[in-house]
């Protein structure tokens, strides 16, 4: 599987360098597409046919208790699919090896590397840490299958960053590169923050869709912090374009090794008192740290004239919502006070950015 995703990064990044980002989009998508189809064939459909035909075809390719198998064998048929459709951009490349380019992609691609391994602490080493300080199983499962609500925002921010870093690089030279990157983050955060309240405030319906089990939902009490982490480290991703642009990859490394540091230690004081949720507050604290370290950061050395005000205003107010909708018991529930936050918000959203909006709207009946 990484090998096959490894040959796939040369062609996807030309994707992306020559701006086909619905070839790139397609690609991506049908590739999670067959791998969740063939997740649910393996495990769901495959059993049911089993029992229903004992004799049919499908008795060769089922082997009872090979569920972790079957979650290998999709992800491996997934990414060979991949490669293959990705085979034709292979064949139109011309190779040749450029010593002093190799130098130049290793020194601005090492700090990337370190970056990368800190990021895999951040995101996966509490869930090791669970283990090695004895937190129950079912604990640790409950928090696992809680953890995916907070996939919605993942997603949103995974394919906003694969489709906005060639757009970053593209403009660094443009007069109103600045004004640009601060729009976008903005506009980020202003789509980020539904996202997030929304996935919040429906977070009891969704769980029965992906956390099914009822004995997982204690758990679901990480929700929101898990949400918001993903959604502090999206916000961090548009901050760090600073340190790409003008090749100080090393401080991304620095500041995502901060991020590690935080989370272990965190993780090591929390979980013993406070069980998973230390591990979930840990997350939190550790993107965080990192989203506001880079702003102060970035500001010093590549100034962006970001709108913090209305930054911080969207952000505060959908903490403030996601808190009311969520962790008073009374009002969880009640989901025609939930949906009037939801519509609140968009109004507040509205009423900061009428101006923009109007702009655009006679920008359009001019053009037609």
């Amino acid at each position: 599987i990484l090998v096959f995703d490894a040959l796939a990064i040369v062609p996807f990044s030309q994707l992306r360098a020559t701006k086909r980002p619905m070839v790139y989009a397609a690609i991506k998508i049908g590739s999670v597409v067959v791998n969740f189809g063939l997740n649910l064939f393996f495990l769901l459909l495959l059993p049911k046919l089993i029992t229903e035909n004992p004799t049919s075809f499908f008795n060769s390719i089922y082997f009872k208790d090979f569920q972790i198998g079957y979650i290998f064998i999709s992800n491996l048929i997934a990414s060979l699919l991949t490669l293959i459709v990705l085979i034709p951009n292979y064949l139109k490349i011309k190779w040749h090896f450029d010593y002093l380019l190799w130098k130049k992609m290793i020194h601005y691609g090492i700090p990337i590397l370190l970056a990368g391994i800190a990021f895999a602490v951040n995101e996966h080493f509490d869930k090791i840490l669970l283990k090695i300080l004895n937190v129950s199983k079912s604990d640790i499962g409950a928090y696992a299958a809680c953890y995916k609500i907070g996939m919605f925002m993942v997603l949103f921010r995974t394919a906003y960053t694969l489709g906005i870093e060639p757009f970053f690089f593209s403009h660094a030279s443009n007069e109103n590169a600045q004004q640009t990157y601060a729009t976008i983050t903005k506009y980020f955060v202003i789509f980020g923050s539904f996202i997030c309240l929304g996935v919040i405030v429906f977070a009891d319906l969704l769980k029965h869709i992906l956390v099914p089990n009822p004995d997982y939902w204690d758990a679901m009490k990480v929700v929101p912090l898990i949400v918001l982490a993903n959604f502090f480290l999206g916000i961090y991703t548009n901050l760090s374009v600073w340190y790409k642009l003008i090749d100080k990859t090393k401080i991304g490394a620095y500041i995502s090794i901060i991020g590690a540091i935080i989370t272990l230690i965190l993780n090591f004081l929390l979980i013993p008192i406070m069980s998973y949720y230390g591990s979930a507050i840990a997350t939190i604290a550790a993107y965080g740290s990192m989203m506001l370290i880079s702003y102060k950061l970035g500001q010093k050395s590549y100034p962006i004239p970001y709108e913090i005000n209305k930054i911080f205003s969207y952000l505060a107010i959908t903490i403030l919502f996601s808190a009311i909708s969520f962790y008073i018991p009374s009002l969880r529930h009640n989901y025609y006070l939930k949906i009037s936050l939801l519509v609140a918000f968009l109004y507040f959203i509205y009423y900061n950015e009428k101006q923009t909006l109007m702009r655009i709207v006679n920008k359009k009946k001019s053009q037609n």
